[in-house]
């Protein structure tokens, strides 16, 4: 009976942590839609700009991978500071990675884009680190996030570049 209510609980756990994720993503798809089909369609984007399908899936997998890696490090317990120190990061960067549509598309603004996503990146490596120490599997479940906004920064800075 113990195992079972366990199961139910991480369950519970894993949903909601995956959920938290995929809200962000959400929101910040709130100031995307607006200007996708509009103001981005007629600035200058560097050769190797991504068709714009591929976005929608690629940011879904990597919020499903990032609250899967939440649910990995709250598994090993609230109680603990270090878990504690590593949520709060991973807040701070869900933050800043929905912030950044509403820069970059909403306002919009490249440069200001291209600021968001340069602390986005550096919290998204510190949060790496910080998970390493807790649990390396959800350290290496963010792997392709980080690798993903790399190209993301670059795209942006080269649209910013493009676009004086």
């Amino acid at each position: 009976m113990v195992l079972q209510s366990q199961s139910v609980r991480d369950a519970a756990l894993l949903i909601g942590t995956v959920a938290l994720s995929l809200s962000a993503g959400a929101i910040g798809s709130i100031a995307t839609a607006s200007n996708v089909s509009g103001w981005y369609q007629t600035i200058n984007k560097p050769w190797f700009t991504p068709p714009g399908w591929l976005f929608g899936p690629a940011w879904t997998i990597l919020y499903i991978l990032m609250g899967a890696s939440l649910f990995l490090i709250l598994k090993e317990g609230w109680e603990r500071r270090d878990v504690r120190i590593a949520t709060g990061i991973f807040c701070i960067q869900l933050f800043f990675n929905g912030l950044w549509s509403f820069l970059f598309f909403g306002i919009p603004s490249p440069l200001l884009g291209l600021v968001c996503i340069l602390i986005l990146w550096c919290l998204i490596l510190w949060m790496i680190i910080t998970f390493s120490r807790i649990s390396k599997i959800a350290a290496y479940l963010n792997i392709p996030y980080i690798a993903w906004v790399s190209f993301a920064t670059v795209l942006n800075a080269s649209i910013y570049l493009l676009n004086p």
